[in-house]
């Protein structure tokens, strides 16, 4: 069955205007760049084919220099680029890894998380545009083992006290974080554990045993984790709630499905290869070893090895490809994701996205009926797969990087780091208010040099 239902999707999109939520994953610097003088004019000076004027990022760079100055991690970069053009700024530095000589770059490789989710978004959008989706679509006509689904009466509570779904999970859902399914990081209740036993695992950290995360080994295979997945009870009903899921993971199954090809090869063909994004992986090639950064667990303010590179559980195959949160990528490789997006589906005169699809795709496509009082996003619109604040689009990954493209004033920006918890530095949440304020000192003195 074939599905077109974009006019609806754009019409329903309402952009939220308010400022950034206070904690969470990142996304953008909304809508205070948008009417900014200084983004039009770097914006102007970007079409016109001129190299990016170098511009002063104080509060940015004070920030990340401090960090790694004061040993709190190995490495911290942000990115900054205008437009569709290919100049990019990188501000900070450190090491890939600490004690070792090798210096990160913007082509050093990081372990992005969920930042895939805004790529397995795309990659949906992309068939929608086809016609082989609808946006509002039941799941059950793609995958019918969500047909029937069951809903725990009390959020995260018994897995038993269940009452049916009152409608049916559809892909905007899934795309927005309102289908009512769990995630292993989010929940508190005995479901985690039903999670656990099912290897409903979508994400990997280390090889090596580390406290207070768990062991269990994720399912082999994408179609299994999806069939697994629907054996297990919605913690809320469909349509109702926004709340952090691994939807983005279960989309991976509905590409495949939807496409006719596995979904690794989907992004590989569709969305890598055509935007030129040569250093985004699943599984990081032992040949890019060499670039490749290490990942910290922060211990009393004392950043230990987690992951090392050389020894990263990265170098192996995953157990299936993560939609949710398994990439690595480089800060160049993925600047050319917001390039493309910024160029409304186009880089470097490639067409590789539909520009409806990114348009839609990068607003606020949140069910009308649902709620965000309380939640990561309240106050604020979701696209597919990423948050929508203002005119800017974007989301962060759970060991501290982050990136948004600002449509209002074409600036796209990026922070790439690599320690777990993100939340044991506040640096994530900070970065579009420092990116802001330094916009706002920039326009003040009249532009830069």
């Amino acid at each position: 069955m074939a599905y077109r239902t974009f006019d609806d999707g754009f019409n329903q999109a309402q952009v939220s205007r308010r400022a950034l939520l206070r904690g969470g994953a990142l996304a953008g610097a909304g809508a205070l760049l948008a009417g900014m003088p200084m983004g039009r004019a770097a914006l102007a000076h970007n079409h016109a084919g001129g190299a990016m004027h170098a511009m002063a990022w104080p509060g940015v760079t004070e920030e990340v220099t401090g960090y790694v100055a004061k040993g709190k991690v190995a490495n911290m970069l942000a990115t900054f680029g205008w437009g569709t053009g290919d100049a990019l700024q990188t501000v900070g530095g450190g090491k890939l890894t600490i004690g070792q000589p090798a210096m990160a770059d913007a082509d050093s490789l990081y372990r992005i998380y969920s930042m895939t989710k805004p790529v397995t978004g795309m990659a949906t959008m992309m068939l929608i545009d086809d016609g082989k989706l609808g946006l509002d679509q039941p799941l059950a006509e793609i995958l019918p083992a969500y047909s029937d689904m069951m809903v725990q009466k009390t959020y995260d509570g018994s897995i038993t006290d269940l009452v049916p779904a009152e409608r049916p999970i559809t892909i905007r859902q899934l795309l927005t974080h309102t289908a009512g399914l769990g995630y292993g990081i989010i929940q508190k209740g005995p479901i985690t554990k039903e999670y656990e036993r099912l290897g409903l695992v979508p994400g990997q950290v280390s090889r090596i045993p580390i406290p207070g995360i768990g062991r269990a080994k994720p399912v082999e295979g994408l179609a299994n984790f999806a069939d697994r997945l629907a054996e297990v009870p919605l913690v809320l009903q469909p349509g109702t709630k926004w709340s952090y899921s691994v939807s983005l993971d279960l989309l991976g199954r509905v590409i495949e499905v939807a496409s006719g090809t596995d979904f690794a090869s989907f992004l590989q063909d569709n969305i890598f290869t055509p935007a030129g994004m040569d250093s985004t992986y699943f599984q990081v090639p032992r040949s890019e070893v060499g670039r490749f950064t290490t990942n910290y667990g922060i211990l009393n303010g004392t950043p230990l090895p987690i992951d090392p590179a050389a020894a990263s559980i990265y170098l192996d195959e995953p157990a299936f490809p993560f939609g949710g949160a398994g990439l690595v990528s480089s800060p160049r490789d993925y600047d050319r994701f917001l390039r493309m997006l910024l160029g409304y589906g186009k880089i470097d005169g490639k067409r590789v996205m539909g520009e409806l699809a990114v348009r839609v795709g990068t607003r606020n496509i949140l069910p009308s009926t649902v709620q965000t009082e309380g939640t990561w996003i309240e106050g604020q619109g979701f696209g597919a797969g990423g948050r929508v604040t203002g005119g800017a689009f974007g989301w962060g990954g759970a060991a501290g990087t982050a990136a948004f493209a600002d449509f209002g004033s074409g600036l796209r920006a990026q922070l790439y780091t690599q320690y777990m918890p993100s939340e044991s530095y506040p640096i994530q949440n900070q970065f579009p208010d420092l990116v802001r304020a330094d916009l706002a000192a920039m326009t003040g003195k009249g532009g830069a040099e």
